[in-house]
Formats: C-alpha cells, structure tokens, sequence
C-alpha cells in the first residue's frame, strides 16, 4: 500500500475533462492521473477551502454524518483500476465502504486522513515523472497515457482561472 497526495486538480473551461493529479508520497514519486466529471473535480476543489456550517455541501454534509458516528475516516484507498474505470473505499475503522475516486478523495481532503493506494493500481496506472511512461504496459494504459500528455500540451495557465480571457 503506497500513500498519495493531492498535487494538482485540473478543470478546463473548455470540453476537456477535468482531471485530479496523486503523486506517490515515498518511493518512485509516480503520479497517479484520474479523469472524472465536472461535479467530482468540483467535490476535490470545493475540499481546500472552509465549508460553510449552515450550507454544507454533500459532501461536507456526508462528512458531519461520518464524524458523528462510532467509527473515524482512518484512509481512502484506491483498490483497483479496470477498463480504465479507478475504484475506491472508505476506512471506518474495521469496515469498508465502496466510493467513487472522486468522492473518496474529497472526503480524504475534509478529513485529513491518508489516501492509499494499492501496488497492482500504481503499477498499472501510475506514471514515472522521470520518463513520463507507465512502469507496466497494461492493455489500455497507452491510451490514458497518451490522452494525459495530449491535456499537458493542450492546457494553459489562464485555464484554471476561471475567467473568459477577455480585457
């Protein structure tokens, strides 16, 4: 099991689909790209700033039920990467409970807790920053590969400002 951060969060005014960077805390740094919808990257960005107490988001709000019960968030994992689909769960203590990447990752960010990943996962999906290729040739890998470096030649910094461009 390898524990990851959040390095990046990209969304795009435009049709590209917004995409959350992990990089491995120890070891080989790999980094772990995962597309997702609009409101899953939201969900991740919406967890780097203050919730709102009387307004709380689904998530924030899904977070308060989590804390008021018996058992602590202790991780997220992410336990397998099929079809090119990532799957994910949530630690509360001796039980599991099956989330999206999206959402186990918000949760990850709100409440602290490590995010894990397991070895099959990052050796399948993972890119090496030190020569940009997956460190195992997994039938449909190239392909993500390829649509990661395509969005890294394709995107500016004025992308994530959320303004038109326009003086």
């Amino acid at each position: 099991m390898h524990e990851l951060k959040v390095v990046e969060i990209r969304v795009s005014t435009g049709e590209a689909v917004p995409l959350v960077v992990l990089e491995e805390v120890a070891g080989l740094h790999r980094l772990l790209p995962i597309w997702m919808s609009h409101g899953g990257a939201s969900a991740i960005f919406s967890a780097t700033e203050d919730p709102d107490p009387e307004r709380p988001n689904i998530h924030d709000l899904a977070w308060r039920l989590v804390e008021s019960g018996a058992e602590d968030l202790e991780a997220v994992r992410i336990i397998a990467y099929e079809d090119g689909q990532f799957y994910a769960e949530l630690v509360l203590g001796s039980r599991c409970v099956a989330a999206r990447p999206s959402d186990a990752i918000a949760f990850a960010m709100r409440a602290g807790c490590p995010i894990q990943c397991v070895d099959e996962v990052l050796d399948e999906a993972g890119i090496d920053p030190a020569d940009g290729v997956p460190p195992a040739e997994a039938a449909g890998a190239d392909d993500e590969v390829e649509r990661f470096r395509e969005f890294l030649d394709s995107v500016n910094p004025d992308d994530f400002t959320g303004e038109s461009g326009e003086s």
